[in-house]
């Protein structure tokens, strides 16, 4: 499938997909001429082939590969929601708060089970209990391993459990702005009234951390269509509830208004069937061709252009890679942070490793970087 062919299938995606949010009939005349083939692989690339499998189904077409899509998506949703509640318990005994995240909250408002696809569950804990969480973890049968690297521990248990446990929203290590605003996240929660120490945002403030979150893909190396999706659904669902003004303070303060604003229309242009503007269909292409994670080239692109651009960001960009910001070396290097005098050994220990473990993998960075302008 060529790159012209992706747009026409990823085309074909975003209507299904609005289909069924939308809770329309697909048209089967115009999916009977469709690829079913290529229709997976540009849906699978943005995590949307179980929601496409739906609006298939609903239209009278079974087709193979979606609807395992659709079987794995539910198995696995409801293999995690057992894991979640014994965590849940677990952590009520223990006395630790909580909370659910992003895609555990968002695939609620989605018309069936299964049909947003959850690549894992995403928790909130008490920082201060990060040992304890990860003795519960363990016990329950995940395994992890990299306990403690950044703000969020991934635990996995066979056959498809994929928890990522969050002892912080943001690090010192991501935007200021969105890492100063959630610190003290406890502060910002409203208390669940069926627990003792189970918390939940504000229909607001979960939007307004939804938002942010996409913010730091998207500024990033990209986000996908799922995210432009989760977007529309939560304002179909609440925006009637949704305060306008209290999320166009907090996002100001946090430095993407303009952002939320933009990506808020597109999502419900894209998913109302509106014409889009010139300035929406970059930003569509920009999400279409990023996939779910983002793109390596968009991370070197927009950290050159954040760097300053041109020869300079460039240059910048490098030395970034070779000389790591010290909340960096806090979080992989915690054993350097802690007796700085050793920095210099670990400067020679990542030129040694670049030029030899790293040596291919560095050649690949180099040329994505040659064709930033």
């Amino acid at each position: 499938m060529n790159k012209e062919e992706y747009r026409k299938m990823i085309d074909e995606v975003l209507y299904l997909s609005g289909c069924v949010v939308n809770d329309e009939e697909p048209e089967k005349a115009r999916i009977d001429k469709l690829d079913m083939s290529n229709l997976y692989k540009a849906a699978d690339k943005h995590m949307l082939t179980a929601i496409v499998g739906y609006a298939l189904k609903k239209a009278g077409i079974y087709d193979k590969d979606f609807i395992e899509s659709m079987g794995k998506s539910v198995r696995k949703t409801a293999v995690m929601e057992i894991d979640k509640e014994l965590l849940f318990e677990r952590l009520e005994e223990e006395k630790i708060r909580y909370m659910p995240l992003k895609g555990i909250i968002i695939k609620e408002l989605y018309p069936a089970t299964g049909i947003r696809q959850m690549a894992d569950f995403d928790i909130l804990c008490d920082g201060t209990y990060i040992e304890k969480v990860n003795e519960i973890m363990v016990n329950l049968g995940f395994s992890c391993d990299r306990l403690g690297k950044g703000v969020d521990n991934t635990y996995l248990k066979k056959p498809v459990s994929n928890f990522e446990m969050h002892t912080a929203l943001f690090g010192d290590y991501h935007d200021k702005k969105l890492y100063s605003y959630y610190r003290n996240i406890f502060d910002r929660l409203q208390k669940d009234d069926d627990n003792a120490y189970g918390y939940h945002f504000s229909d607001n403030d979960m939007y307004i951390y939804f938002t942010a979150h996409e913010y730091k893909h998207y500024s990033g190396g990209g986000t996908g269509l799922r995210s432009l999706l989760d977007t529309y659904v939560i304002w179909k669902n609440l925006g009637d509830t949704l305060d306008t003004e209290y999320i166009a303070e907090e996002t100001k303060k946090l430095g993407i208004h303009e952002f939320e604003q933009a990506n808020k229309q597109l999502a419900l242009d894209v998913f109302g069937k509106k014409s889009l503007t010139e300035e929406e269909k970059k930003m569509l292409d920009y999400m279409i061709y990023s996939g779910t994670y983002g793109d390596i080239q968009n991370l070197i692109e927009n950290e050159v252009a954040r760097y300053g651009g041109g020869k300079k960001g460039k240059a910048r960009f490098i030395l970034k890679k070779i000389f790591l910001p010290m909340n960096q070396v806090k979080i992989f290097y915690p054993f350097f942070y802690k007796y700085k005098i050793l920095l210099p050994c670990l400067l020679l220990y990542r030129i040694f490793k670049s030029l030899t473990v790293s040596r291919r993998k560095n050649q690949k960075l180099l040329k994505r970087l040659k064709k930033v302008k």
